[in-house]
């Protein structure tokens, strides 16, 4: 009876074992691969740096990268780590967009989904010191329908609203039940998404930023308007410079 014990204890502690060698070695297998390298100079010494985007797919073929970081083997011997979100295909730009004449790195980092939304970032190492300047916050958008196939967004950070005239869906917008006979059957809201884009370009002179906004109505596709809004770095945070509101093709102030 005890050897039939000692058998049964020693097969449970090897199986047990076995589990957790299997464990460990596919932690072991998660491979972080070098999806850009970069020689710039960030810290503002005059002397290059390598910058690195590195990431861990999320299984072997596939186009997702559950992690994905920022690493600089800067002049001084160090290495700069930072850790971003997962997406696809990173992309990294180096631009002075915080104006202190020290290339910054800018990253974007698409993130999958009919929405075409994208991760931003904005990391200076001037000095040697990693610092995180983020990016503007998306606008703040109130909007809702309103009776009559209309619908109405008003942005807070400008105070400036806009109706726009959807007569042309009417009848999907009856088919829906979001309408009935032209009335309203609830209050409802329009889809405010984040940032689509977030691209650099020049602003008075200098180089800042132009977001866009995706506004759509009773499902994602159904897209009412654009929003675009122009950011410049200012005494340390991000000031918004002019916004722009686009129904399809035709822009308005």
């Amino acid at each position: 009876m005890k050897k039939e014990l000692l058998f049964a204890f020693a097969a449970f502690f090897f199986m047990s074992l076995s589990a957790i060698t299997g464990v460990y070695a596919g932690e072991q297998d998660q491979k972080t691969d070098t999806l850009s390298k970069d020689k710039v100079d960030v810290t503002g010494d005059q002397k290059a740096d390598t910058v690195y985007l590195k990431g861990v797919y999320y299984e072997e073929g596939a186009a997702f990268l559950k992690e994905i970081s920022l690493r600089v083997k800067a002049s001084d011997g160090k290495t700069y780590k930072a850790e971003l979100e997962g997406g696809y295909e990173p992309h990294i730009q180096f631009e002075d967009l915080n104006h202190d004449s020290i290339n910054d790195m800018y990253i974007s980092i698409p993130t999958g989904g009919s929405g075409g939304l994208s991760n931003f970032y904005l990391y200076t190492l001037k000095d040697f010191k990693l610092i995180d300047l983020s990016v503007p916050d998306p606008l703040v958008i109130n909007s809702q329908f309103e009776n009559g196939y209309k619908a109405t967004i008003s942005i807070q950070n400008t105070k400036q609203s806009y109706t726009f005239d959807l007569r042309d869906r009417s009848e999907e917008y009856e088919r829906l039940g979001l309408y009935v006979n032209g009335k309203l059957s609830e209050p409802t809201e329009l889809m405010v998404n984040p940032y689509s884009t977030l691209k650099i370009i020049p602003i008075e002179g200098k180089k800042g930023l132009l977001g866009v906004q995706r506004i759509s109505g009773a499902f994602n596709a159904d897209t009412i308007a654009f929003v675009e809004s122009f950011w410049l770095y200012e005494d340390g945070k991000w000031i918004l410079k002019d916004t722009k509101v686009m129904k399809m093709n035709s822009r308005t102030r």
